[in-house]
């Protein structure tokens, strides 16, 4: 984790938007000097009527008394109109910066997040996740669409009118600004106490969105175990929780304002007396003395609004720290230089002593070895718990091994583009992932240039075609959220299909046809039949009698390999395997 300020990251981050910053920040300052322009002339106004050919203006060539007001005026429009301009101007830049910087964060986060490798995903939320890349990033918006233009006119009205204090009447710029010292040592001092409070605010909401999360993914789960009651609670927990740590929060920067208001009354209060009082004593000129009543009002007031400011500021860096945070995780799974052209692959591979171990537990797998020649099927059994899904992520390089070998075509999978080699692989799940669209979409996922002619004939080989028709928009039917419109033997169908269209030289079936009933498994060993010929592949199956006609299977128990052979000599060798089978089929071991 960095040790620089989340500000100084965040510009760091969005440096290359420095120009817009810079003409933001410059529109924000013009702006607010000519908004701090109307108690000058208000001055002027009240000098001219007083003073009438002796006043400031008459100074500057213009004696006539009606004729200083005509000046006075085309200065008010021009000043008014210059002030909308800039307003304007510095509204359109602060917004669109914040769009921009909002959808930048959210998308770099996403793509860093779809680099990160599996390991690191297990240890996280989904929920803290989602949390991250929409609600923090909101907030860093708010701050750049209102505080940062904020932040820049009071200092700018702290400068501007500080400057005009001290040329009107210096006496009276000490007493005026003396409550300024005290304004901004109460906002940093406001600052560090309330930041950690925002910090447990942003890990209180995070909680609270995994627990939506997970609960709205398993609703079917909590409606059959009729749990409403006790998921609702503990929504009510995490949610008051959530609660708690916004009113903490709340305490501290609701009492700001008021304590910054009593501060500026001093500010005022001085203004008006030694000021009234030099005016009385004609040290002071009338106009002057309206100049300074007018501008102490634009100086202390807009103080007032730091605590907001301040809170909007907070917030932002809170879950800045907390995007930047997620951005600086580092990819721990990197790709090799050697591209892979899947239209060349054999599909030969080579696992060789490899051994791997998830983060913080007991080794998995451990010294596995066997290979897969070019254009094979290899099958994978033994208890559940015993490596066999490991084997295909260390496959997909979703986890690297510990130690050991794998190859594809002779060539170290570390070394290959990464793209390019899942590229070449194409998996079909127990638990296949689809995506809210239409089934062609799905289907068309694993090709998205797939024209419909492919996406019909990639349906009739998966034996999709038949149901899919039927359907009430047949290939556009949309399938709902995770395809939960569909069966789950028509959600296997469609993933078959979708492997299908990528047409990758070695395929995956991890347990695909192990929850459907024995009509839908029919279906789909035909459909793993006809795909699988002249490419390689690896079925995980617990059905041993799905298997049996494959090349070679490969026992595994306790993350170890303790049996290789065709069924015939397996079952010959009484070994675990022969027992796995006799406990399926009834026979005797």
């Amino acid at each position: 984790m960095s040790t620089t300020t989340p500000l100084h990251r965040l510009f760091t981050a969005q440096r290359h938007h420095r120009r817009t910053v810079i003409a933001a920040a410059l529109c924000s300052v013009i702006n607010k000097v000519l908004d701090l322009a109307p108690p000058v002339l208000i001055g002027a106004a009240v000098d001219v009527v007083v003073e009438k050919e002796d006043s400031f203006i008459a100074g500057m060539g213009v004696t006539d008394v009606g004729d200083q007001l005509v000046v006075l005026a085309i200065f008010t429009v021009l000043i008014w109109a210059g002030e909308s301009v800039f307003e304007y101007l510095y509204s359109l830049f602060w917004r669109n910066l914040a769009q921009t910087t909002q959808h930048e964060l959210r998308v770099g986060a996403y793509g860093h997040i779809q680099d990160l490798d599996m390991g690191w995903f297990g240890d996280q939320s989904r929920g803290e996740l989602m949390s991250i890349l929409n609600d923090d990033i909101n907030q860093l918006e708010r701050f750049l669409d209102e505080g940062a233009n904020d932040l820049l006119q009071v200092l700018t009205t702290v400068v501007v009118v500080g400057a005009t204090f001290f040329y009107i009447s210096p006496e009276v710029a000490i007493w005026g600004i003396a409550p300024i010292p005290v304004v901004v040592w109460g906002s940093f001092r406001f600052q560090r106490r309330i930041a950690p409070r925002y910090t447990d605010v942003r890990q209180r909401v995070g909680e609270l969105n995994a627990i939506l999360n997970n609960n709205l993914t398993g609703i079917e789960t909590i409606k059959s175990f009729t749990s409403e009651a006790r998921e609702a609670k503990r929504v009510e927990v995490a949610s008051a929780a959530y609660r708690s740590a916004n009113r903490h929060a709340i305490r501290l920067s609701a009492a700001f304002s008021p304590l910054i208001r009593m501060a500026i009354v001093v500010g005022f209060t001085a203004t008006l007396l030694v000021g009234g009082w030099q005016t009385l004593d004609g040290e002071l000129a009338v106009g002057a003395y309206s100049v300074l009543i007018f501008l102490t009002q634009r100086l202390l007031w807009p103080l007032t609004r730091l605590g907001r400011t301040f809170d909007l500021y907070q917030r932002a860096m809170a879950s800045t720290q907390r995007v930047l945070d997620l951005l600086d995780t580092q990819v721990k799974i990197t790709a090799g230089a050697t591209p892979v052209d899947k239209a060349t692959v054999a599909g030969a591979l080579e696992f060789s002593n490899i051994s791997f171990a998830y983060p913080d537990r007991e080794g998995v797998i451990d010294s596995v070895s066997f290979s897969v020649a070019a254009g094979q099927t290899v099958a994978l059994v033994g208890p559940t718990g015993s490596g066999k899904t490991t084997v295909i992520r260390l496959l997909l390089r979703f986890y690297d091994p510990q130690k050991g070998t794998l190859t594809l075509d002779g060539q170290p999978l570390g070394g290959l583009d990464l793209a390019s080699l899942r590229q070449s692989i194409a998996v079909v799940g127990q638990h296949p992932t689809l995506f809210p669209g239409t089934v062609a979409e799905n289907i068309a996922y694993g090709c998205p240039g797939a024209t419909r002619e492919q996406v019909e004939a990639a349906g009739k080989v998966a034996e999709a075609h038949a149901f899919i028709s039927t359907l009430p928009q047949g290939y556009d039917t949309r399938v709902g959220e995770d395809g939960h419109k569909l069966s789950g033997g028509q959600r296997q169908r469609v993933a078959i299909a979708r492997a299908v269209i990528k047409d990758a030289p070695v395929l995956v079936f991890d347990e695909a046809t192990s929850a459907v009933d024995n009509e839908t498994e029919a279906a789909l060993q035909r459909s793993l039949g006809r795909i699988s010929e002249g490419r390689t592949t690896l079925v995980i199956a617990h059905r041993l009698s799905t298997i049996r006609s494959a090349d070679l299977i490969v026992v595994l128990d306790g993350g170890r390999v303790v049996e290789q052979g065709t069924h015939d000599a397996l079952v010959a060798a009484r070994g675990l395997y022969a027992r796995l089978w006799s406990v399926q089929t009834g026979e005797a071991a």
